[in-house]
């Protein structure tokens, strides 16, 4: 007999369909052991898929489990907004003050919700960071697969939020826009380093957003994350410790996904203790049962 497990695909960082980051949710997750998650996760063939499980730990309004194409993440941030979402949607767990609680690889994450239906947004506390800057060596390798030099004035780095990425400042938006990266020899220096991927940005000298983003992950069966949350919570840590935020904090809006067709909106802040928030929109587009 084939088990029917409740199944969405939302899309994060955008209120209209098709324009942010799909993520597959399997709400009816009981059952399915690592090898089953990966191959579906392998089948759906997006970014991330996750997995709805009862908490295992006092507090949490559910685990979660996220797996790329061809690995399990400890953390990640669309998965968790859009997972959000869709609990919710489903009727499976309701805020409490307005706050949620998720249980994944790197812990609990804590989670704010404002309004409902088309008019709900989420926002993810993201978790502790550490920061380390890169070798001169391996900013020249960066640089080699980007085809194009990094800002000197902001050192690269690697930005562990449990989604590991090295974060390197464009010249600008439009020098963002412009790379065409060499996936390969990403994918070698992310398996070296021990990287999710390499996630690049750059000002915007007039518009709606203040940034550009783009995040390359090719060793995790992905060549360019549409709109992707932990990618800009790495790059708001790494602005903040190089200086290139107000003191005291503040927020802007970061846009991601021109390059491959989607038009994502991430709403970023940094408080005065230096914490950093992420969050947006999230929309329903595939709702249905997984045979499986």
């Amino acid at each position: 007999m084939t088990l029917q497990r409740a199944y969405k695909v939302v899309d994060a960082f955008s209120s209209r369909p098709f324009l942010g980051n799909p993520v597959a949710v399997v709400l009816d997750a009981e059952g399915l052991d690592t090898a089953a998650m990966q191959a579906i996760a392998g089948w759906t063939n997006l970014s991330e898929t996750t997995f709805v499980l009862p908490p295992s730990t006092d507090g949490a309004d559910y685990r979660l489990r996220i797996f790329a194409p061809r690995s399990e993440l400890p953390f990640a941030g669309h998965p968790t907004l859009g997972s959000a979402h869709a609990v919710l949607e489903a009727g499976r767990v309701r805020p409490r003050d307005g706050r949620l609680v998720q249980e994944c690889g790197v812990g609990l994450v804590n989670l704010s919700v404002q309004g409902e239906g088309t008019g709900r947004r989420i926002t993810l506390d993201l978790p502790p960071a550490t920061v380390t800057p890169l070798a001169p060596a391996d900013i020249a390798e960066m640089e080699a697969i980007l085809g194009h030099r990094v800002e000197a004035g902001a050192v690269p780095a690697i930005v562990n939020v449990g989604a590991i990425w090295a974060v390197a400042q464009m010249a600008d938006a439009a020098t963002v826009l412009d790379l065409t990266p060499d996936f390969a020899r990403s994918a070698a220096f992310e398996r070296r380093l021990g990287l999710t991927g390499l996630v690049v940005f750059g000002i915007h000298q007039n518009g709606e957003a203040a940034i550009e983003v783009r995040a390359f992950a090719p060793s995790c069966g992905v060549e360019e994350d549409p709109v992707c949350g932990s990618g800009n919570g790495s790059v708001a840590v790494f602005r903040r410790d190089r200086g290139l935020l107000p003191e005291g904090g503040g927020g802007y809006l970061a846009a991601q996904g021109r390059c491959v067709g989607r038009d994502g909106r991430i709403v970023v802040r940094v408080d005065a203790a230096g914490n950093v928030s992420i969050g947006g929109a999230c929309v329903t587009c595939v709702d249905g049962m997984l045979a499986g």
